[in-house]
């Protein structure tokens, strides 16, 4: 595994506040533990396995470092009830596949299992997250560029 990648990992894991992450990339195996201070509660393991490369002609979007994560989960919590699409990956969320462009969907727009519903940028690969299922977007519960968890809700469709 490319030292660059291990660094932008250790930069990762510093910034979201997890304390261990393992990642499998093929044969390679990387493992990214933080110390907890005494008395203080061990964060959950996230395991993320690296996915393939987004297909060619999707640009990146500007990253935004330091967003927080909690107004997503605490949408979520208010957010319409249906059948709820989770990030498979730690990342960044966005609604287009480029700055400027139209975004792939929008609140009340039918969509099919298979289309694409946004893309999470991880370790500079972009990763295009499709519907599992037919119904309507009832509900986009992340902003653009903000930085996403393993299992975060993204979507509600119904």
């Amino acid at each position: 595994m490319d030292l660059r990648k291990v660094k932008t990992l250790i930069d990762l894991v510093q910034q979201s506040g997890i304390a261990e992450l393992e990642i499998t990339e093929g044969e390679e195996k990387v493992r990214i533990s933080r110390g907890v201070a005494p008395g203080q509660p061990a964060q959950p393991v996230t395991h993320v396995v690296a996915a393939p490369l987004a297909p060619a002609g999707v640009a990146p979007g500007p990253a935004v470092a330091g967003a927080p994560a909690a107004p997503g989960a605490a949408e979520a919590a208010a957010a319409p009830e249906g059948h709820v699409i989770r990030s498979p990956m730690v990342g960044t969320f966005y609604r287009a596949s480029g700055p400027g462009a139209k975004p792939f969907v929008e609140v009340g727009q039918a969509v099919k299992a298979g289309d694409t519903l946004c893309i999470i940028e991880a370790m500079k690969l972009l990763n295009e997250i499709e519907a599992d299922q037919d119904g309507t977007v009832k509900a986009i519960l992340v902003e653009n560029g903000q930085p996403v968890e393993y299992g975060e809700p993204l979507f509600i469709l119904g």
